[in-house]
């Protein structure tokens, strides 16, 4: 929701929409000079940029073309300008240029196939860097009564709901707009569906992440939801990891790291400088103190025994379960796992008696018992083995997890090979 008092434009980050300061009252040298009718954007290779103020004089007047430079300050009800004289502005837009109003506002939003989805209602705003860039159009239920002069009793009525009032795409979803487009010409099309983020695998929307510029890159990762934000997260790269967490909310931070193992989040808070990491730690203690206690010890190398980085969300079976069980359970438990690749095989005391790969267990006869399937060699890692020797072993094996097992080989948990390859360079 648009904030109606603006502060001064050095506050970077501070978003307003298009409809609340359309028709504001522009003042120069302390009098009104009109009134802003529209803003002029041009689209550069991260988000649209503001260019020009339209100020709109009585009749008689052309009016003004300000640049967003001579824009001073931003009220609740008027926009200062600072310009050497009003002559020297007036001019009008010409017919390349690109008008937030007149251009975009109730322009259809067309799918990639050009199916209609949308109309634009609205377009918000963000101050970076004393520069101002268009960020998102929003299309929700909100915009379009805001339109019609109903934003009073809207705000009442959501007031009372406590209800997201927007349903805004990002502008890194928008294509390039078309070179024809004008106020009754030209669509807002999208190159990418929100819906489609969800398909994209953590590690292919990575790479997507690192190649977009910071403002994008926000948007796009503020449209998944935990945890394929999560998985996302631990396949950025350490730089980029460090931006993103730090735009974010630290309470949303906490949600993200909450849905990881300790070894992941210590990898996660590594990078980023240490008041902020001992800020989400305290608040990880809040809801897990354990939890936060194991990610502490990681992360300050006091005690780097290898089962503080154990998951205990991996698939345990006795031996007599069936593939066609086994399979079954599979699908109804896997994305509560934090080990998926093996299946490991005890008895009723915890005793690791063998291990089964997934992809042994998708090849045999839904009868066969897993028993029969799994291998009883097991490579394994001890409650006092270091990161330094689980690195290696993982080196040397290419296993994608191992157990650690405890006297009599009872296990204690399973360690993901993500979770210690992420850490090399902190401790070799």
């Amino acid at each position: 929701m648009a904030n109606e008092n603006l502060p001064n434009l050095e506050q970077s980050g501070y978003s307003f929409f298009l409809s609340d300061i359309i028709g504001r009252k522009v003042l120069f040298n302390d009098k009104k000079i009109g009134k802003l009718q529209d803003i002029v954007i041009f689209e550069t290779e991260t988000l649209p940029e503001a260019t020009h103020f339209i100020v709109g004089r009585s009749f008689g007047y052309q009016s003004l073309m300000v640049p967003w430079q001579k824009i001073v300050e931003i009220t609740h009800d008027e926009i200062i300008i600072d310009i050497e004289s009003i002559e020297k502005y007036e001019k009008e837009p010409i017919a390349s240029q690109v008008l937030l109003k007149d251009h975009i506002l109730d322009k259809k939003v067309l799918d990639m196939d050009d199916n209609e989805l949308e109309v634009v209602y609205d377009v918000k705003l963000v101050m970076r860097n004393n520069k101002l860039y268009v960020t998102e159009v929003d299309s929700s239920k909100y915009g379009f009564l805001k339109r019609l002069g109903l934003k009073g009793l809207v705000n009442f009525i959501y007031s009372l709901a406590d209800k997201i009032k927007t349903d805004t795409i990002p502008w890194t979803y928008v294509q390039p707009l078309p070179e024809n487009i004008g106020s009754f010409q030209g669509n807002v099309k999208l190159r990418v569906l929100k819906e489609k983020l969800l398909d994209i695998h953590p590690a292919d929307l990575a790479d997507i992440l690192e190649e977009l510029e910071p403002d994008q890159r926000l948007a796009l990762f503020s449209e998944l939801d935990t945890e394929h934000a999560s998985d996302t997260l631990e396949e950025i790269e350490p730089r980029v990891q460090r931006d993103l967490i730090s735009s974010l909310d630290k309470q949303k931070t906490v949600e993200l790291i909450n849905d990881m193992t300790p070894g992941q989040a210590a990898d996660i808070l590594a990078v980023l400088p240490t008041d902020e990491a001992d800020d989400i730690l305290n608040l990880i203690a809040q809801e897990d103190k354990e939890n936060a206690e194991k990610i502490e010890l990681i992360l300050d190398k006091q005690d780097e025994k290898i089962l503080n980085f154990a998951t205990s969300h991996f698939f345990k079976f006795s031996p007599t379960t069936t593939a066609g069980e086994a399979i079954k359970d599979f699908h109804n438990n896997a994305k509560d796992k934090d080990v998926i690749t093996y299946l490991y095989v005890v008895d009723e005391e915890e005793k690791l008696l063998g291990i089964c790969d997934i992809k042994e267990l998708l090849q045999a006869e839904p009868e066969d018992k897993l028993d029969d399937l799994m291998t009883t060699h097991v490579i394994n890692l001890n409650p006092e083995n270091t990161l330094i020797e689980a690195s290696r072993m993982f080196t040397r094996y290419l296993f994608r997890a191992i157990p650690i097992l405890e006297e009599n080989d009872v296990i204690r948990g399973v360690v993901p090979y993500r979770d210690i390859i992420n850490l090399d360079h902190r401790f070799i």
